[in-house]
């Protein structure tokens, strides 16, 4: 393994945990930004709305760039954009101004989330074994810093969350993996590129985003509006599922080498299903915590596995597998809009009903889990593509 090779991988690693100190700095306050512009759970939902839209256009916008640039290029791109926006989301003087920023930010968002795992793959590819696990595991642990900032500044000015934008500027200058050879992208409609496979497994995805979703952008407001817990503690809604989720993400490449990505996304499915009656059913915070943290251990490693399986199934040189990345990212948004909004509006009235439905819809994994062939090797780049049959 080349020292480029490994540079890049701490590098897309740093990329990651930039991603996740970010966004849960930001959902993790959540309920302090609601108050302070007296904003309905159906306006918050709203908001959050645009957020998953306009990451879903960032997406998009990687995947034209890359057509010209590598994934490396257009990551600091969006590490720029999400330093100048996060600053003026939190110390936002008006409404409009505060919402406008997180337009900015969901761009940035969308862009990063798909260049980031661009480069986990060729990452991946390089090293020529499941890693994907560990890159995911760097953006909960990401998130874990923000969620701590959060516990620790509960008392300080919102203003303080911007603070956080230094982190995507030190990643800027991060060594990221160039493309091989002066690779032009290919148009996917140009390669037979096998959807329906790539279909099952983004089926995955959306489950998972939905799951993780609805915990981090309302579990901190379930918490303080549900079950009373103390309006400084609400990060506790995020901090252990986090904490959990990371474990059985630095433990999942050998779970998967060891017992198969089929049997451990169904046993992660039904734990996570058993976790959310916790906190549907929970009459007090200690127990609705307790269930958010079951909840991360149990769906912790979908999304790696996801983007791992999609990439085997595209096949082809790191211009074909970074189209497909793209696109394949777009699923995160579909779960993201079941999670936010959706858990939002059917919980309107109440958050319990909101988090009953990802409690339901999670046991789709039972069936989807075997569209996951097992992880234990991945091919390298230069292999030949497999057929589109």
């Amino acid at each position: 393994m080349t020292d480029a090779v490994r540079r890049a991988r701490a590098a897309t690693a740093l990329a990651f945990v930039t991603q996740g100190l970010v966004f849960i700095s930001l959902t993790t306050r959540l309920p302090r930004f609601s108050d302070r512009w007296d904003l309905s759970e159906v306006e918050l939902s709203l908001i959050l709305l645009m957020i998953v839209l306009l990451a879903g256009v960032g997406s998009v916008v990687a995947e034209l760039v890359a057509r010209r640039s590598d994934s490396g290029s257009t990551l600091r791109a969006g590490l720029l954009t999400i330093a100048l926006a996060v600053p003026i989301a939190a110390a936002a003087p008006a409404g409009a101004v505060f919402v406008a920023a997180l337009a900015v930010y969901g761009v940035g968002l969308g862009i990063v989330d798909a260049t980031s795992n661009m480069q986990a793959v060729a990452v991946e590819h390089r090293y020529g074994r499941p890693i994907l696990p560990s890159f995911h595991g760097a953006w909960t642990f990401g998130g874990i810093i923000g969620a701590s900032y959060a516990l620790a500044a509960a008392h300080l000015p919102l203003w303080t969350a911007g603070l956080v934008a230094v982190v995507p500027l030190v990643a800027l200058a991060a060594p990221y993996l160039a493309r091989e050879h002066g690779e032009a992208l290919a148009a996917a409609e140009q390669v037979a590129v096998p959807w329906r496979p790539i279909m099952l497994v983004g089926m995955g995805m959306v489950l998972f985003y939905m799951v993780d979703t609805a915990a981090q952008t309302w579990g901190p407001t379930y918490l303080d509006d549900v079950v009373d817990a103390p309006h400084s503690l609400v990060a506790l809604a995020t901090l252990p599922y986090l904490v959990a989720s990371l474990a059985l993400r630095l433990a999942g490449d050998t779970l998967v080498r060891r017992y198969g990505a089929t049997l451990v996304l169904r046993i992660g499915a039904v734990a996570a299903s058993l976790a959310l009656l916790v906190v549907v059913t929970a009459q007090s915070w200690p127990v609705a915590v307790l269930g958010f943290t079951l909840l991360g251990a149990g769906v912790s490693v979908i999304a790696p596995l996801s983007f791992s399986a999609a990439a085997r199934i595209a096949g082809g040189d790191q211009a074909r597998i970074d189209a497909v990345i793209a696109r394949f990212n777009q699923f995160n948004y579909v779960g993201g809009l079941l999670g936010a909004v959706l858990t939002g509006l059917v919980g309107a009235g109440s958050l319990r009903l909101g988090f009953a439905v990802p409690m339901v819809l999670i046991l789709a994994m039972l069936p989807l889990a075997r569209a996951f062939a097992p992880a234990g090797r991945v091919e390298p780049v230069s292999a030949p593509p497999p057929s589109a049959s």
